[in-house]
């Protein structure tokens, strides 16, 4: 019996320690702490997968129980005011610094849009709100979290159009009074998809003419920027790595779009333009906008065009259109529309899916003029900046932060 315990605690030790490695490159700090986070999601995607299968629950229905044990109810302390609003109809959280005295000096503020593949995510979890306080405390600034509505039960352009509505009711001088900011100093920033939201909107806000109050920044955190080539080097670089794998991504922009599973599908397989978007692969061609050190070993092949993809074929209304249109895709607009955009931070990190997507939109604001700042990081990963509370607390998510509100505070 005793024996049979010990091979039985052997073998399962053995099993537990099987499913948690993972190849994770050597250069990445704090690997095994990785992959014990990720062992989390990977068993979370097997429960949804297998729950779509059952018919019990939609994929992203399971996935966002993540987002459900990262919340916290946002309270006011010593040095912040938090307060719930709502703005056009759209939750909004707001960060205020406390008041000291008579104080009237006019203050910074930071729209922010969160993560989460526009599927997951919320401004009250425990990692937004931790930096949000930050931005608050060290810039002594305003900060805006927007609670958009989240797809697959809200298309695009909901998730947009939530966030279109919010900043622009906003940059009202009356509102703005009423927040004691100062119109001259407001970013909008956001992660991945927040990113996504947070360069799209800075685009449409430069082309309204009646827009009086303008961004003067715009910070984008490892960002997603553009559906049409599924396939870039960092796709296939990063297709299998932890916390966004190349299947995930793909996943969340067909469910942003649409429910219908032709769409995934052919997004995988990355056939999944017509004519109408492969007019615009030019401006997402990453052989002319991605420093060769990023080719690496991969030669560009421009993706596959399907005649007949729409409607008919995928029963999507239509993905032709969804596919063409920048405030899905922001890297999809002429130079001309790049050159007015507010100066931009940008940041992407090596082990991303998402990296060449960023990269890419640095070469093409450069080019148009736009004052930008390029952080890169070598050994970071998908989502690294959230990953600031126990147990998933990582260093390199400290220094990411610290950097990203330097340049806040520098900038803005």
């Amino acid at each position: 019996m005793r024996l049979g315990s010990i091979i039985l605690v052997v073998a399962l030790c053995s099993f537990t320690a099987y499913y948690i490695y993972e190849p994770i490159p050597e250069e990445i700090e704090e690997r095994w702490k990785l992959m014990l986070t990720n062992s989390f999601f990977r068993s979370l995607s097997h429960l949804a997968d297998l729950s779509e299968l059952l018919g019990l629950k939609d994929y992203m229905g399971v996935m966002y129980f993540i987002t459900l044990v990262e919340k916290v109810v946002p309270l006011s302390d010593e040095h912040v005011r938090v307060t719930e609003e709502k703005f056009e109809g759209v939750e909004v959280v707001l960060y205020q610094p406390k008041q000291q005295g008579d104080d009237t000096e006019l203050r910074r503020a930071v729209i922010y849009l969160h993560g989460g593949g526009w599927c997951l995510g919320s401004s009250l979890m425990s990692p937004y709100d931790l930096l949000a306080r930050k931005i608050v405390t060290e810039l002594n600034a305003v900060v805006l979290s927007v609670e958009y509505r989240l797809a697959p039960a809200h298309h695009f352009p909901v998730p947009y159009e939530d966030v279109h509505r919010v900043v622009k009711h906003f940059l009202q001088d009356r509102v703005l009074a009423q927040y004691k900011v100062d119109p001259g100093r407001i970013a909008v920033s956001g992660d991945s998809a927040g990113g996504n939201l947070a360069a799209a909107v800075s685009q449409q806000l430069q082309k309204e003419p009646g827009q009086k109050i303008h961004l003067k920044a715009q910070a984008l955190i490892y960002p997603v920027l553009q559906a049409l080539d599924l396939n870039t080097p960092s796709y296939q670089q990063n297709q299998d790595m932890p916390i966004l794998p190349r299947t995930l991504m793909v996943r969340f922009w067909s469910e942003y779009f649409t429910s219908d599973k032709a769409l995934f599908r052919a997004m995988m397989a990355n056939t999944h333009n017509n004519p109408e978007s492969s007019s615009l692969l030019k401006f997402v061609n990453w052989s002319a906008f991605l420093p060769e050190t990023y080719h690496r070993k991969y030669n560009y092949t421009a993706p596959s065009v399907v005649q007949g993809f729409g409607r008919e074929a995928s029963g999507v209304d239509p993905p032709s259109r969804l596919l063409a249109d920048p405030r899905a895709s922001p890297l999809l607009v002429p130079d001309t529309a790049l050159r007015s955009l507010p100066k931009a931070y940008v940041l992407t990190c090596e082990y991303d899916v998402l990296r060449d997507d960023g990269i890419m939109y640095v070469t093409r604001l450069r080019a148009a003029g736009v004052e930008v700042t390029h952080e890169h990081y070598d050994t970071g990963f998908h989502g690294t900046m959230m990953f600031t509370v126990w147990p998933t607390d990582f260093l390199i998510a400290r220094r990411m932060t610290d950097n990203y509100v330097k340049w806040l505070k520098e900038n803005l």
